[in-house]
């Protein structure tokens, strides 16, 4: 996957009230770009193409909260990006800024013929606007693409609305599809949808210290309450301080020990530093197996052999095929 190197000058703003500096005439893509996936990346390329040709900067408009977490009022959406990634994925792909408008009660209950002069217009002051082909917005989502065109030649800025992306395996490339595969542990159907691999990232906690015990100490994290990916065994390649590492995870509640609260356990190959309180960021490749309850520690540990050892195999044969 070919990106452009994330930019120095990058912009970001939150609800400016007028144009972020060097972004006025701006083409904006518009979007939730949950995911950054195969779709919303053909959003971006046609944002920065169309940039290019009317010698503009090139930018992103998105929306925090998500909007189905502001409606129900607290975080129900398993979100492929929270933030800061999206944010980071987007810089990656060579745009030169990011807007993000706060998703509230005064954003959503706006016409969408106001977002358009109140928003576009009149605090962002775009010179162009590319959206997907199911883009709406404003008030009961009575905004289309269609709608956005009319605005457009009224207002005197160009839209232009990207088709549906499709895969062999995807009527339709979406974030719902790839959360979807996630909820079924499909992580390599999810790499298919996002153009990567699904990633977490998290600050390293002390667990129970079982792994250590079993010879297999891991490096924890807590996933937010509202990620539904499913419980297993996956092959993963993790990065702590910018080093990266192969490795075996299981996510889950360990039934064989406690039933507890969800936790994601990653054991890193040749890799014996204390990290606890570290960000660690763990890609997932491939699943290997449920999450099982043991008769016995003894044989809890005698299957996390087998995990390391088909997870070393996964690994390198896909290191053998790059």
């Amino acid at each position: 996957m070919n990106q452009a190197s994330p930019k120095s000058d990058f912009v970001l703003a939150t609800d400016p009230r007028e144009p972020p500096p060097r972004l006025r005439k701006a083409v904006y893509a518009i979007g939730n770009f949950d995911g950054v996936h195969l779709g919303h990346r053909a959003v971006i390329a046609r944002t920065k193409a169309l940039a290019a040709r009317r010698g503009a900067q090139s930018a992103v408009l998105t929306f925090e909260p998500h909007p189905a977490d502001h409606f129900v009022g607290r975080p129900v959406v398993f979100r492929l990006t929270p933030f800061a990634a999206k944010a980071a994925a987007i810089e990656a792909l060579g745009v030169d800024g990011l807007v993000c408008l706060s998703f509230d009660a005064a954003l959503a209950g706006m016409p969408a013929e106001a977002f358009v002069e109140e928003i576009l217009v009149g605090a962002l002051d775009i010179g162009a606007a590319v959206v997907g082909w199911d883009f709406h917005f404003g008030k009961n989502r009575s905004g289309s693409p269609a709608f956005l065109q009319r605005a457009g030649a009224r207002f005197g800025f160009e839209v232009d609305v990207v088709a549906r992306v499709e895969t062999s395996e995807m009527t339709a490339v979406s974030s719902s599809a790839a959360r979807r595969a996630l909820e079924q542990g499909d992580v390599e159907a999810a790499v298919r949808c996002l153009a990567r691999p699904y990633a977490v990232c998290g600050t390293v906690i002390a667990g129970q210290q079982l792994g250590r015990t079993l010879g297999v100490p891991t490096a924890n994290i807590a996933l937010e309450p509202t990620n539904r990916l499913k419980y297993g065994v996956y092959a993963v390649r993790a990065s702590v301080d910018g080093r990266a590492f192969d490795g075996v995870a299981s996510f889950g509640v360990r039934p064989t020990v406690d039933d507890g609260a969800p936790l994601l356990e990653t054991y890193l190959f040749d890799f014996s530093s204390d990290i606890y309180g570290r960000k660690m960021c763990v890609e997932f490749v491939a699943r290997i197996r449920d999450e099982l309850k043991f008769d016995s520690l003894e044989a809890l540990k005698a299957e996390m052999a087998r995990d390391i050892e088909r997870a070393r195999a996964i690994l390198a044969a896909r290191e053998r095929g790059r």
